[in-house]
């Protein structure tokens, strides 16, 4: 009896993680719809994003522009736990942190060697079709900025 029971607790956990990272919004492919996005001048960009289920972790493939036009690729593997996890590739920042707001929201944090680079907010449309990404930071000589950059499913 004991052995049945566990087999059907087993089967339902797995069952709720499938369920869970299958209704995640966020999940898929976003490209970036310049023209309704609203970038700071002369830094780089992220044209195409990419949120995939890896085991009990996300891995998100993030291709882009540097601020000098050069292409960027970097990916972070991390839970949207709150706790930073290390990037790796040719991005601005080294690490990230995500965190879940509600069904449709997450905050995120980057650092670059310890030092926080940026926070902002990643929401994703009532109709899953686009979402909206609103950050605030110091760029490389200290200037404050806002950026809203927007993504479509893609």
């Amino acid at each position: 009896m004991k052995t049945g029971t566990a087999a059907v607790i087993t089967a339902l956990s797995v069952a709720a993680t499938a369920v869970c990272f299958a209704a995640n919004p966020q999940m898929g492919t976003w490209k970036l719809n310049e023209a309704k996005s609203k970038l700071e001048p002369g830094m780089g960009k992220n044209t195409t994003v990419v949120y995939a289920e890896q085991g009990d972790k996300i891995k998100i493939t993030v291709e882009g522009l540097d601020k000098d036009g050069k292409p960027r690729h970097g990916v972070w593997i991390g839970k949207f736990d709150g706790k930073a996890y290390p990037s790796k590739g040719n991005l601005a920042w080294d690490a990230a942190a995500y965190k879940v707001v509600n069904e449709r929201t997450n905050d995120i944090t980057t650092m670059k060697n310890g030092k926080v680079m940026w926070t902002g907010t990643i929401e994703v449309s009532k109709d899953g079709k686009s979402r909206a990404v609103t950050v605030h930071g110091v760029n490389e000589n200290g200037k404050k900025f806002t950026n809203k950059v927007v993504y479509d499913k893609g």
